[in-house]
């Protein structure tokens, strides 16, 4: 997993796949500018939509507090680090990376489990990629191939569809979220029609990078996808437009049209300047203690390659404290058929 902190080689994925954002959205470039299927009204109209129902998808109060006391703050910033290089492995879409995660954060903040192992995180991290996927993309990779790259772990498909089942079930089948990219839709096409010498792609790409960075940092998991994304943007604008006055954030705190929302893009602005150029410099050395604390330095974990497989009889999703319905494992069953493959 420690390929995954080569942060130069991953930031050089986050650039926007033009094909992806443009074919998906509907955007027709034209020019040095867009211009959009979408009409500036009802871009408006669908951001008023947005922000009605964005809550509705953020984790439950005191997330951030949770993965503290739990031990889950290196194990979240691993998997959503996983989620994020795992994206252009299969071409697939932005979109898709911050649906999963999305999902990860949910799931996570809806169990109340107390007793967090790292396979466990492993597989969740799979089945959120896996059913982003199957929700965002015409076609989907093969879950043998999902998990080939970057994890401790290696599971059974038929653990991973259970667990996608148990997933969608914490989740209330409620798929279709609202998270921080779906503002960049909406509110770019604003920015730009009042810019007309900003080239759209810059901005669209540079938001993406922010909004990826963002991901990582627990100081962001309270604020609604709104305000990251309008600080993202806000970010984005003053390095591609430089400005000495408030401009870029009154335009922005014009679409949110809440006081409260609109002192929290100035709280997230300031989180993201603190990046300095490196969005990884103070979010690695911020849990650089339990980092080591997370993983043992025996020969044994320092020399292990190959990823240790888990079979279905060690996999319990009952623990995981899931309403009734949910599938739990016949650990009998499961014995009976080790036995059988043994002979």
């Amino acid at each position: 997993m420690e390929d995954l902190l080569c942060h130069e080689a991953w930031l050089s994925s986050l650039e926007t796949p033009p094909e992806h954002f443009h074919e998906r959205r509907g955007w027709i470039l034209d020019g040095d500018v867009g211009s959009f299927y979408l009409t500036k009204e009802e871009s408006k109209q669908a951001l008023t939509m947005c922000l009605e129902k964005e809550f509705s998808f953020m984790p439950e109060p005191g997330y951030e507090e949770y993965l503290r006391s739990h031990g889950l703050v290196v194990a979240r910033f691993r998997a959503v680090l996983w989620l994020v290089k795992s994206r252009p492995r299969f071409n697939l879409s932005i979109e898709t990376v911050f649906n999963a995660v999305n999902y990860l954060d949910r799931f996570i903040s809806t169990t109340h489990f107390h007793g967090w192992k790292y396979w466990m995180i492993d597989l969740l991290s799979v089945a959120c990629f896996s059913v982003a996927s199957k929700f965002n993309e015409t076609s989907t990779p093969p879950l043998h191939e999902i998990q080939m790259v970057g994890l401790d772990h290696s599971f059974r498909s038929s653990t991973i569809q259970r667990m996608e089942l148990a997933l969608m079930r914490a989740l209330k089948w409620r798929l279709g979220c609202t998270t921080t990219y779906s503002y960049v839709e909406l509110m770019t096409p604003i920015i730009i029609s009042k810019k007309p010498n900003l080239i759209h792609k810059d901005l669209i790409n540079q938001v993406t990078k922010m909004l990826l960075c963002a991901l990582l940092d627990l100081k962001l998991l309270e604020f609604p996808p709104s305000v990251i994304a309008a600080s993202a943007i806000w970010n984005s604008l003053q390095e591609l437009i430089p400005s000495s006055d408030d401009a870029h954030f009154a335009e922005l705190s014009s679409l949110l049209n809440q006081q409260q929302k609109q002192d929290g893009v100035i709280k997230c602005h300031e989180i993201m300047q603190a990046w300095s150029g490196d969005p990884f410099f103070n979010l690695l050395n911020a849990s650089d203690d339990e980092y080591r604390c997370y993983h043992p330095s025996s020969p044994v974990t320092v020399l292990l390659k190959d990823p240790i497989h888990v079979d279905d009889c060690q996999v319990d999703l009952s623990l995981f404290n899931l309403p009734a319905g949910s599938i739990v494992i016949d650990i009998e069953s499961c014995g009976e058929k080790g036995k059988r493959e043994e002979e």
